[in-house]
């Protein structure tokens, strides 16, 4: 997949050498069960962003001049199993290099391996889940690799917090946590979802967005989509907020199922993605990419690894 630079911007901020972000594309699909075609999201997507303006209006930046760099597609496939692993080996690789590291899918069941490669690296990990369904079943058609069991594991080993639940299976009520869980529903008619959301949160935060999260009329190219879901402008007021007043160390986007005949998904998930990095990097310094000559290292930040530091 990996033939050209992301959104098309000049060669000079798509170095692996000095990017600040990386992106990881995630062509597969194996595990779905209604609509097939999440394999086709990251290339729908990078074809998007090729045609999306780089300046960012509401922060007044252009956050491609900190590095972007568009990592090879996993495309392992041979079972659920092995896709994770290899999800999960790809991305802590990315993580230990000290890149701000995002994954594009694909569907839901790759985030088992982002997830458990960033909850490895971070200490006391909050999962932000934005999603219609669950995905907290242990196990589903025979495997615990399903996109149906997309968040069991980071129930268990983070402190994952729920947001946009609108579908699930009654077997799911026992795992999930109510007290950390925002159903849609209660959504609508709480002016204060977003606040008790954010004080649920530990600083070091991960977030994962299943696309089917928004509602239908905007977002309308996904494999399971359900009404009565979220809409542009309050995702995008919580996602700023998130990133204000947490440390947000990496995220994902899933379950794109492009639509020839319908662009404009594309489109959300593409500016979805660019505004995130947009709220990332806003308070950055631009100057650090003025030339190739003039780049200046980032600061090294802790890890878990025996408090070793993570270079470029």
């Amino acid at each position: 997949m990996k033939t050209k630079t992301y959104a098309g911007i000049p060669e000079q901020f798509s170095k692996v050498e000095t990017s600040k972000v990386v992106l990881i594309p995630v062509p597969y699909d194996g595990t779905s069960t209604w609509q097939k075609g999440a394999d086709k999201g990251p290339e729908a997507f990078l074809e998007a962003s090729e045609n999306m303006e780089l300046y960012d209006i509401e922060t007044d930046s252009e956050v491609y001049k900190n590095g972007i760099y568009l990592a090879d597609a996993v495309t392992e496939d041979d079972s659920p199993k092995s896709m994770v692993e290899e999800v999960h080996k790809v991305t802590k690789s990315y993580i230990r290099k000290n890149k701000f590291v995002t994954v594009f899918g694909g569907e839901h069941s790759i985030s088992i391996g982002t997830i458990r490669a960033f909850n490895e690296c971070f200490d006391n990990l909050t999962v932000v889940q934005i999603d219609a369904h669950a995905d907290l079943r242990k196990e589903y058609d025979g495997s615990v690799y399903n996109h149906a069991c997309a968040l069991y594991e980071a129930s268990q080993t983070t402190n994952l917090i729920q947001i946009g639940i609108r579908s699930m299976d009654k077997i799911e009520k026992t795992i999930m946590d109510e007290d950390k869980t925002f159903f849609a529903h209660e959504m609508a008619t709480d002016d204060y979802w977003m606040e008790n959301a954010i004080d649920l949160m530990t600083e070091n935060v991960f977030l994962t967005i299943d696309l089917d999260a928004f509602d239908p009329s905007i977002m309308p190219s996904t494999g399971t989509p359900e009404p009565g879901g979220m809409f542009w402008y309050e995702t995008l007021d919580f996602l700023k907020q998130v990133f204000e007043q947490k440390n947000v160390v990496g995220f994902d986007i899933v379950e794109l199922c492009p639509n020839k005949h319908d662009k404009s998904s594309d489109f959300l998930a593409a500016k979805l993605y660019y505004k995130m990095l947009s709220f990332k990097f806003q308070n950055s310094e631009e100057d650090d990419y003025e030339t190739e000559e003039g780049y200046e290292e980032p600061s090294k930040k802790p890890s878990k690894f025996n408090d070793e530091y993570y270079d470029i």
